[in-house]
């Protein structure tokens, strides 16, 4: 959420953003409604003031005892209770208008976007991102290379038939080394993040309605977001949901930055990605995630230090896992309501022949701050809005596509790399059974 004063100071600006992330408001109408709801509370207000000064006239005029007075004041007030009897069916009329103006403010404000940082590049879909860094070499193989859901049938390892039968499509299961691979990627993640600095926590999977309102995913990610039926419950779609709701409503000390992280199943409708990437783990209804999340004071330099920072981290684990990626500065139009500024982490994939998205990091500024109410104070003075930022650590199964399609041999092994082998019982490779390799 923006300040509603930075709204009326630079509605093009916000107007500008709106349109370039493709969200459909009116800037104008929002400055309309924030006048017609302020013009109302202020003469709710004025009438309120005069209703009260009219009840002390009547309770002073009707003690008198003077006879003399009696007939005057009686008209006085007769006269003073027939403009309480007025101001009283404005005040009603003035209410229905004014949660009228309230509600069509709120709902507006709502729809308002992130600003978005000045070195962010223009466009309108992730084809218009911009590479900014790439480490690694594709590997070349000499022999015909096997995509994931291949060699997870290979090394029986995954099974998406029955994952569909179970649950649907975009479903799956993960088997023996399979589970165990999906596991190490996380607490690989998971150590080097608490090594780091960061506190875990164990967060809810189930939410409110309005923690995510409160971090920007309500109300347009609603439709990508699977509801409880008949509650105001919702499934997350990443821990960045709790983490941040976690501190709502508070005052937090941000001397240093504060770093949390957990580990979470996630969920997803994904909403109009019919015939999108079907085949195998790359898009799926149920995943596992590490989710950093950082708050700190409200200071520019500062958060963009922690963007850095929170990349690196990501960075560090796929070198850790021996893969191939770059990174992207997010466009305008690729961009989420809530982001200032977007990084994606694209890792090889071979099956694709391309870079596939795998890890996220993004500054919002005070965003979710404001709309979740999480403020520090700065000295003795009055509370201010924090920054927060957050970054996908790992994301699994997707991460597994690389895992095995980068690291498999001819002969249909995978070679695991050296840092998930403590967390795999010292397991160096995946090989198919006997019995799968007797079948073909």
């Amino acid at each position: 959420m923006l300040d509603i004063r930075f709204i009326h100071q630079n509605p093009d600006l916000v107007q500008q953003v709106a349109n370039g992330k493709g969200i459909a408001m009116n800037v104008r109408e929002l400055i309309l409604w924030d006048e017609t709801r302020l013009r109302l509370q202020k003469e709710s207000e004025l009438l309120r003031q005069r209703r009260n000064a009219l009840s002390r006239q009547i309770g002073n005029r009707t003690q008198r005892e003077n006879r003399e007075e009696a007939e005057k004041a009686r008209e006085e007030v007769e006269k003073a209770k027939e403009e309480v009897r007025q101001i009283h069916a404005r005040l009603a009329s003035l209410e229905t208008e004014l949660l009228e103006a309230e509600q069509h403010f709120h709902r507006l404000m709502l729809l308002v976007p992130n600003i978005v940082s000045p070195d962010t590049p223009a466009g309108s879909s992730d084809a218009d991102n911009v590479e900014v860094k790439r480490v690694g070499e594709p590997p070349r193989f000499d022999f015909p290379a096997k995509d994931h859901v291949e060699l997870g049938e290979l090394l029986d390892i995954v099974d998406i038939p029955r994952g569909v039968k179970v649950a649907g499509t975009r479903n799956y299961v993960l088997k023996g080394a399979g589970c165990l691979l999906h596991r190490a990627v996380q607490q690989l993640a998971v150590d080097m993040l608490t090594e780091r600095g960061f506190t875990l926590l164990d967060a809810p999977l189930i939410v409110r309605g309005d923690a995510l309102v409160h971090t920007g995913f309500f109300p347009l990610g609603e439709e990508q977001t699977f509801r409880i039926d008949q509650e105001d419950k919702w499934l997350i779609g990443t821990s960045e949901v709790s983490l941040v709701s976690y501190f709502s409503d508070e005052v937090v000390d941000v001397t240093q930055p504060v770093k949390v992280a957990a580990v979470t199943p996630c969920f997803r409708k994904e909403v109009g990605s019919a015939g999108k990437d079907v085949r195998g783990l790359y898009r799926v209804h149920q995943f596992s995630k590490v989710e950093q999340v950082v708050l700190c004071r409200n200071d520019p330099a500062l958060a963009e230090q922690l963007l850095q920072e929170i990349t690196r981290n990501a960075e560090d684990l796929l070198q850790l896992l021996e893969l191939p990626y770059r990174i992207v500065a997010v466009c305008t139009g690729d961009m989420a309501q809530k982001t200032y500024k977007q990084y994606d982490i694209e890792t090889w994939m071979p099956s694709r022949q391309s870079y596939g998205e795998t890890h996220s990091s993004s500054n919002l500024l005070d965003f979710q701050a404001r709309r979740a109410n999480i403020r520090y104070r700065e000295g003795e003075g009055k509370p201010v809005y924090c920054y927060t930022l957050n970054n996908t650590a790992i994301a699994s199964p997707r991460i597994l596509i690389p895992l095995l399609e980068v690291h498999q041999r001819e002969d249909g092994s995978v070679a695991i790399p050296k840092a998930l082998r403590k967390y795999m019982n010292g397991m160096e490779e995946l090989r198919p059974p006997r019995s799968t390799l007797e079948a073909r």
